[in-house]
């Protein structure tokens, strides 16, 4: 037995590849480097999806397909404004993606085509599903997608209402790339795991949403901000960390299940953090996580995770905390649907054993002589 299956080999897979003793990911043969530094998300997901990059007549085809799929149901969008507004945002994701289920109008089709398509309506609409139910909380109306801007740049204009600066636009580009996927952690898992009962693309999805929200999973960028807003200010930093480290406390952002070298998708976040202080003139936060890391790795052999600096590269783009957890899942959508499709292709019913550990033969004691 192994706790937390680590180290067992559940499934094969051709979408991502991570070399955790190196520090590399590879998505579909490609190196995550030079997919940060030349593609877009659009153009990953369609790698990821149909398993080579798009031509020019394909790219422009599927980036049409994804403005044309952006718009929500006004029967979801009437439910989202009637749920109390201090429900989380995952909580809201996670319904209103179960909601889109009845509106799909191949909902019953789990061919592969039919199940692309579902994936570029559910992929193009749930940007807007986050930004709408930001708007509504805070008591203002939601903004319909724009049918022009890229994947990145649409879901900060419907977050605000303005279109936003290029830079800050790519910035979240790359970062939608980086979390696209990342072999079979836990919400993919999850994935695959309801697909292999056959149960449809909608299911799958929720049920990787739901894992995501778990804070061991996908909360912990939010816990590395929160920790920086704690520390306040870059000269605090020695003194908050000695006195975690001495208390044992588990500082997150550190630390990883498969890599043992620095996570390269913190190398990017890092470049992108170190980008948004300067271009921002606010260093505060960068300086913070600077010194923290330092400290960290002088202390102790882990390396930084993908959580570390992409908690200062959203605040700093002006995402709400509450936030970052959610923009992981309209990111690792595209990978999770296509461990959806890869499931299908070769399909087996996931059921792993269990080891017992309990009593046995015990006597069944009526009711009335029980103490």
């Amino acid at each position: 037995m192994s706790k937390g299956l680590e180290g067992i080999v559940a499934a094969s897979t051709a979408i991502s590849c991570i070399d955790g003793m190196n520090g590399r990911l590879y998505y579909r043969g490609l190196d995550i480097n030079e997919l940060a530094e030349k593609s877009d998300f659009e153009e990953t997901t369609a790698l990821l999806w149909y398993g080579k990059l798009p031509n020019r007549q394909q790219y422009d085809s599927f980036r049409k397909k994804f403005a044309d799929n952006r718009q929500i149901p006004n029967e979801v969008l009437a439910m989202m404004m009637s749920m109390p507004r201090e429900t989380s945002a995952m909580e809201v994701m996670r319904t209103a993606v179960s909601a889109l289920s009845p509106y799909d109008p191949q909902v019953s089709d789990n061919s592969l085509e039919a199940n692309v398509q579902k994936s570029i309506r559910l992929t193009a609409s749930m940007p807007t599903i986050l930004a709408s139910w930001d708007r509504i909380r805070n008591g203002l109306w939601p903004i319909p997608p724009s049918l022009t801007l890229g994947h990145a740049a649409n879901f900060l204009y419907m977050m605000t209402g303005k279109e936003p600066d290029p830079r800050a636009a790519r910035i979240l580009d790359i970062c939608l790339i980086l979390h696209a996927d990342h072999g079979l952690n836990a919400s993919t898992f999850s994935a695959r795991i309801t697909s292999s009962t056959l149960s449809d693309l909608h299911s799958a999805i929720v049920a990787a949403i739901g894992t995501l929200k778990g804070p061991l999973h996908g909360g912990a960028n939010e816990q590395v901000m929160r920790m920086l807003l704690e520390i306040g200010d870059p000269d605090r930093a020695e003194q908050y960390i000695r006195g975690a480290l001495t208390a044992k406390k588990k500082i997150m952002g550190f630390g990883h299940r498969v890599y043992k070298a620095d996570d390269p998708r913190a190398s990017w976040l890092q470049k992108l953090a170190g980008d948004l202080a300067d271009s921002s003139g606010n260093r505060t936060w960068y300086e913070i996580s600077e010194r923290v890391r330092t400290m960290v790795q002088e202390a102790r052999t882990l390396p930084v995770n993908v959580d570390f600096y992409s908690a200062s590269v959203y605040y700093t783009l002006g995402i709400p905390i509450d936030l970052f957890t959610p923009i992981f899942a309209i990111s690792r959508v595209a990978g999770w649907t296509a461990h959806v499709y890869e499931q299908y292709s070769d399909n087996r019913l996931i059921r792993p054993e269990s080891e017992y550990i309990g009593p046995m033969d015990v006597p069944y004691t009526p009711v009335d002589q029980r103490s």
